[in-house]
């Protein structure tokens, strides 16, 4: 009976602790963006926190921004492209490495997940080196290239857990039925796992359209990122402008993720 009890009160005891742990982690996460959304409200000229009274007049300044906008088309053009390559090579690599047990298929996937490993500035500048010794020129494209690379893993990590839940049944069915591969991919394969693909593809779009290191050592002088002529603006003049920004991107990354929630259960397939 003893010994009962002192399990419950273990068990009870660790639950608490990792609760607190969980609440103390959640307010470190968001504490950062709500004092940003708070401070982009502001009426005054300078960051601060309290802010002295509330405005919108930093929301209407974003209208002006001539740099902010050439920044952020940049970052989505590329965003796009890298995400489009993304998913075309991820999904085939996932494809190829799925359902194998060669070793091949383990060290190609390995490869495809090296990119989340590798420091992210170590790679930016090795892509960089890489480029010079075969003579192309940083432009839109090594930038397009860099983030391609670094986004498919997120690609292929999410089309092969939706793979792994594939009933092979199906696939044998339907080539028992006279299916070619290309129809049965088509037409049963793809859209049992186009949440997947979703999921990585929105995912990749994100670390792009976010991405600093990469684009800090690819990119031409014509060539302005969002996240990095954000970070100059802020280290230059600490301009209010860009809280309200990062409002912005904050608002519309929580709509995208209650979006892509509501979807493809993206939650639930980052934590498989």
């Amino acid at each position: 009976m003893m010994a009962g009890r002192k399990r419950t009160l273990e068990a009870f005891s660790f639950e608490l602790v990792m609760t607190l742990v969980a609440i103390i982690a959640l307010i470190l996460i968001i504490a950062p963006s709500l004092v940003v959304l708070i401070v982009s409200f502001t009426s005054g000229f300078s960051l601060k926190f309290p802010p002295p009274g509330y405005s919108l007049r930093w929301y209407a300044e974003l209208w002006d921004a001539w740099q902010l906008h050439f920044a952020a088309k940049n970052s989505l053009i590329v965003a796009l492209w890298a995400t489009g390559l993304s998913v075309v090579l991820g999904v085939a690599a996932a494809l190829a490495i799925s359902r194998s047990q060669k070793l091949s298929a383990r060290l190609l996937d390995s490869l495809f997940m090296s990119p989340l490993v590798l420091p992210a500035l170590a790679f930016g500048l090795a892509a960089l080196m890489l480029f010079s010794l075969v003579g192309l020129p940083v432009s839109p494209l090594t930038l397009v290239i860099g983030h391609t690379v670094v986004c498919v893993p997120y690609v292929v990590r999410n089309t092969v857990a939706a793979l792994a839940q594939l009933e092979p049944t199906l696939l044998e069915s339907s080539a028992v039925l006279g299916a070619s591969r290309l129809y049965t991919f088509r037409r049963i394969v793809l859209p049992l796992i186009r949440p997947g693909i979703i999921a990585g593809a929105f995912i990749a779009f994100m670390s792009s359209f976010d991405n600093v290191p990469v684009s800090l050592f690819l990119r031409d002088a014509a060539t302005d990122m969002l996240p990095i002529r954000m970070w100059q603006d802020l280290e230059g003049k600490l301009d209010v402008t860009i809280a309200a920004l990062s409002g912005v991107l904050i608002i519309a990354t929580v709509a995208m993720v209650a979006v892509m929630e509501r979807v493809t259960g993206l939650s639930r397939r980052l934590t498989n």
